[in-house]
């Protein structure tokens, strides 16, 4: 089970003064399980790349396949393996449009077809999912909610189509840390009880240390570099710089002390761990003098 792409490119504007090629030679696969971060300057392609998985934009050359099937397709079969990625843009809460908060996360499992009683299932799971509580929250307008709320109401739409892949782009803009704390242990505990494989574009490299067991950079419309987080980050400084992105703060600090020659592992997730990494680097200093 996997999302694979082949020789993928795209670009906009095809045969217009405009023309703008997004994407170039992407080959990739995205196995089930994974928990993949993509980043990127702004304009590198990661939007791009990410509406390509769920077949909202389909490649202009090259090939992409969910689970084996081409979702260019227009067969049921393909509409269906669609509805496998579920995909929350940034600022979801722009995408609400009915008049209850129940009806709205209604609105994709109604689409597939399924019965009163399956969707009221699934609207209640995936409101619990999002801690907004079914009897106090179903009935109320989503409009009358506040910000995070109504992230939170988007949310639990792609959730109730119970996807097997979940793309989140830049889930946590302008939401306050309590907010987005919340949203990514969902997630978090998403991935690791039900197996769901996570696509997470976002410019947050705490976020993307702590979470992502793989890292996908992208520069100028290209993958630049495909592997282990914490790897890349320790190792691939200058690489990251040119494209426009930069390590975790805290990577930043603990690489700053090593070439201060404090005996300091970088490869940490948390702030917890760098904390731990530079009392034992302490430690071992005042032991070693």
């Amino acid at each position: 089970m996997s999302i694979q792409l082949e020789n993928v490119s795209y670009t906009y504007g095809v045969g217009t003064p405009f023309e703008k090629t997004a994407l170039r030679n992407v080959t990739m696969e995205i196995s089930s399980g994974d928990f993949v971060g993509i980043i990127g300057h702004t304009g590198s392609g990661k939007s791009t790349l990410v509406q390509m998985l769920n077949g909202l934009l389909h490649p202009t050359m090259g090939q992409v396949t969910v689970n084996g099937m081409d979702i260019r397709q227009k067969s049921k079969a393909a509409m269906d393996m669609r509805h496998k990625v579920g995909m929350v843009f940034q600022y979801p809460e722009y995408q609400l449009f009915e008049e209850t908060v129940a009806k709205d996360i209604a609105f994709g499992p109604r689409n597939m077809g399924l019965t009163e009683e399956e969707i009221e299932q699934r609207v209640k799971e995936a409101m619990e999912f999002v801690h907004l509580d079914y009897e106090e929250y179903g009935n109320r307008s989503p409009f009358r909610l506040s910000g995070g709320q109504m992230r939170r109401v988007a949310i639990a739409g792609v959730i109730a189509i119970h996807p097997e892949y979940l793309i989140l782009d830049e889930p946590s803009a302008g939401l306050d840390p309590v907010g987005r704390e919340e949203i990514f242990s969902e997630v978090q505990r998403w991935h690791e009880e039900k197996n769901i494989t996570v696509i997470l574009v976002s410019h947050n490299m705490e976020d993307i240390s702590r979470l992502a067991n793989r890292l996908i950079v992208l520069d100028h419309s290209e993958i630049i570099l495909d592997g282990e987080p914490l790897e890349i980050f320790a190792k691939q400084q200058d690489l990251l710089h040119r494209a426009g992105v930069s390590v975790p703060p805290v990577t930043e600090v603990l690489q700053y002390l090593q070439g201060r020659g404090l005996p300091v592992e970088d490869r940490v997730r948390t702030v917890e761990e760098a904390a731990a990494s530079i009392y034992a680097g302490v430690r071992g200093n005042t032991h070693a003098h």
